[in-house]
């Protein structure tokens, strides 16, 4: 009866080990206690509850106080802060909460009623795994609703900080233990303590290497998230002309060095106003990285609104941590939208990665294919229009004048940038407007706007001859003065974007400078500096040509180590390859060759069993049992294995001999009986030698039986096959 309560700590720990999965949605922090509660008090509800192994409890029973139990508990814990909301709490955590974790990017805020949701999936793990230890034969059995358990935290988790390696590890550990101790053979548990360690080393160290071809399915596409709490009214872009022409202080902000601060990236055009597709869901803090392999620097900068309006949150491109702001977050775009109105007086905290440009890669990347892009190389006619505007044809016209022998996307980008800063001048009194007909008034007529038009124009030129563009509305402040910057409304810019495969959005700035300033007077010199260089090289560079280096630049996946594995990786992979299929070789062959036999008549089984049987004998010590008789075999396992091999060997060798040499045939009951003692035999000798002793390569290459002779009479058929024992040397005699 002691030795079905063993199992109880590895199924706890299974469980608790299950619960921690759910780190990557909260953290380890408010998970931890959670988890250990709820993993230890079932299992320690179904040990009480269990009673005799022949008359346990009914199920029902600990099932019913095992949802009683919980609620009392979760009561006074997790969700103590909702105590006056209790049953309403309990309906959310069980119903809903799952829908919150999905529609809010991890690491998800420690709302009592989500971590209600892991105490409870927890406790159902844990519960089901002790019931089923207690009242199951079966080793593995009680693993299973652990292991339900964290295939859901794994599945939630997707996306999220932190790694699951460590538990994989553990998982694997706590899942060899329960197998070992629920063993019928007690001495194997303590043998296989190493093997289980070792094991779970070796999936310690693996897992982080493996190479993962696809992209995790995350459940979050599943799900629609709910839109912000509150709508700006006005866009940004709509804003422009009249922030250019006042000088108010909209937010500061304090950082190590300048930035752009972006607003709101605009990604639909319907030929008279620019919006958003964003999809925007909640999150805990977490901005997700963005997509392409551009190295970037951090930023750490500390934003307090002053008379901005609306609920578009300014960030340097791109935030990846976001703290004092309840907010919502596009994780395409990266942009960040308050849950209420801003405020004066307002401060939160953004932590960014900007962008650190490779003029290189960028001259010679192409434009990016995927949806987006594709979406983003889009001229709608306009609402209501049944034909193409007029104007489309020539927007075309001048885009490829402007870009005529580019040699690439890059170079397309460039050269249409720096032709719209040479047609027109900057003039902040010009009227707004960004549909079709402002924009051929713009470019065809008055030949004077603010970067809305530039902006705004370059997209759509750049949209006619296949390049994907967005518009970003942001601003470009002074340097710090004592690492604190004032953003004023004159300091907003409207500027293009286009997506390049493997790069990602690459701004372009297609505004002239103010009279007498260059575009980048009031920043310091950096990364935009750089960009800015770059793009003003590639508008200069003679059309067509190919790169001034032999050997061809190598594609930005090759590049920044994102191709093929490193050889560490692969030998590592190739290693463990190798001892699995090793372990599962050694371990398949006794089965097979059990198996095969056991296959024949019953003189061909009896042969087979004492076969096995003599495996035994050699595992205890037997070199060679070729010139030994059945009975010297039995005698020496006796002596090996005392009394208890004794009483499986002398039977086992009597059915032999009778097999080999009686005139009547054995029948399929002593083929049974044979076999019965030649399993209890290598249970014995299991239990006499070491567990390390079944991963031996011996185990490999055993002799193969050989099928006895199907005729029962005659001591001229051959013996040497099936029963070894009876082969002897023989010495020729010399003729006289």
């Amino acid at each position: 009866m002691t030795r079905r309560y063993l199992a109880l700590p590895l199924t706890a720990a299974l469980a608790c080990a299950a619960g921690l999965a759910f780190h990557r949605v909260f953290g380890y922090g408010p998970v931890l206690p959670v988890v250990a509660v709820a993993a230890v008090v079932p299992t320690m509800l179904a040990a009480l509850l269990a009673g005799r192994a022949d008359r346990p409890w009914p199920l029902w029973t600990s099932l019913v106080l095992s949802v009683a139990v919980w609620l009392g508990t979760a009561a006074v814990t997790v969700l103590r802060p909702v105590a006056g909301a209790f049953p309403d709490a309990v309906a959310d955590a069980l119903l809903s909460a799952w829908k919150a974790i999905l529609t809010t990017l991890p690491p998800v805020p420690a709302d009592p009623r989500s971590l209600a949701f892991v105490s409870a999936l927890t406790w159902l793990g844990a519960a089901g795994a002790a019931e089923l230890a207690l009242r199951t034969p079966w080793r593995l059995a009680p693993g299973l609703p652990p292991l339900a358990v964290f295939a859901v935290a794994l599945l939630l988790g997707v996306g999220g900080p932190g790694s699951n390696a460590a538990l994989v590890a553990a998982v694997a550990v706590l899942l060899a233990g329960l197998a070992l101790v629920r063993s019928p053979d007690g001495r194997r548990a303590w043998a296989g303590v190493p093997v289980a360690a070792a094991l779970g080393g070796a999936v310690f160290l693996l897992v982080p290497h493996v190479p993962v071809g696809a992209e995790p399915y995350d459940p979050r596409e599943q799900v629609q998230a709910p839109p912000p709490q509150t709508r700006d009214g006005v866009s940004p872009l709509d804003r422009v002309g009249g922030w250019l022409l006042s000088d108010e202080v909209l937010f500061t902000v304090r950082a190590s060095r300048a930035a752009d601060q972006r607003l709101v990236a605009l990604d639909r055009f319907d030929g008279v106003t620019w919006t958003s597709t964003a999809r925007f869901v909640p999150t805990g803090g977490r901005v997700p990285g963005a997509g392409g392999d551009v190295a970037r620097r951090p930023l750490d900068q500390t934003i307090t609104i002053a008379g901005l309006p609306g609920i578009w949150a300014p960030a340097a491109d791109r935030p990846r941590r976001l703290a004092g702001l309840d907010a919502v977050v596009d994780p395409g775009a990266g942009i960040l939208a308050a849950a209420r109105p801003l405020r004066r007086g307002q401060t939160y905290r953004v932590a960014s990665a900007t962008p650190r440009w490779d003029p290189d890669e960028l001259l010679y990347a192409d434009t990016a294919d995927d949806p987006e892009a594709r979406a983003a190389r889009a001229l709608p006619w306009g609402p209501g229009e049944t034909r193409e505007p007029v104007q489309l044809a020539d927007f075309r016209t001048f885009a490829e004048a402007a870009t005529d022998g580019s040699s690439g996307p890059f170079q397309q980008a460039a050269r249409l940038a720096e032709r719209l800063a040479a047609t027109a001048r900057y003039d902040v009194s010009a009227p707004p407007g960004h549909g079709y007909r402002q924009l051929d008034y713009f470019l065809g007529t008055s030949r004077r706007g603010t970067s809305e038009q530039f902006a705004t124009l370059f997209a759509v030129l750049g949209r006619t001859i296949g390049l994907p563009t967005r518009v970003v509305v942001g601003f470009r402040p002074s340097a710090p003065l004592g690492g604190i910057t004032e953003v004023r409304s004159r300091d907003v810019l409207v500027w293009p974007e286009v997506k390049f495969a493997g790069v990602g959005w690459v701004p372009f700035d297609p505004t002239p400078a103010k009279r007498g300033q260059s575009k980048r007077a009031d920043v310091a010199a950096g990364e935009s500096k750089k960009l800015e260089q770059a793009q003003k090289d590639a508008a200069a560079r003679p059309g067509g040509g190919t790169p001034p280096s032999a050997a061809p630049v190598p594609p930005p996946a090759a590049r920044s180590g994102h191709g093929a594995p490193p050889w560490p990786v692969l030998a590592a992979v190739v290693a463990s390859v190798l001892v699995v299929g090793y372990l599962a070789a050694v371990l398949a062959a006794p089965v097979l060759r059990r198996r095969r036999r056991r296959a024949g008549t019953p003189a061909e089984r009896v042969a087979g069993a004492w076969r096995q049987a003599l495996d035994a004998v050699a595992a205890l010590g037997l070199r060679s049992a070729d010139a030994l008789t059945a009975h010297e075999v039995a005698a020496f396992g006796a002596e090996r294995a005392g009394d208890a091999a004794s009483r499986e060997l002398r039977p086992l060798a009597d059915l032999a001999n009778r097999a080999r040499f009686a005139a009547s045939p054995v029948s399929a009951a002593d083929a049974d009986r044979a076999w019965a003692h030649a399993d209890r035999l290598v249970r014995l000798a299991a239990a006499e030698t070491r567990f390390v002793r079944r991963f031996h390569p011996r185990e490999l290459r055993r002799q193969r039986a050989v099928r006895a002779p199907r005729t029962h009479t005659g001591a001229d058929q051959d013996t040497s096959a099936a029963f070894p024992w009876l082969t002897r040397r023989r010495v020729p005699t010399r003729k006289q």
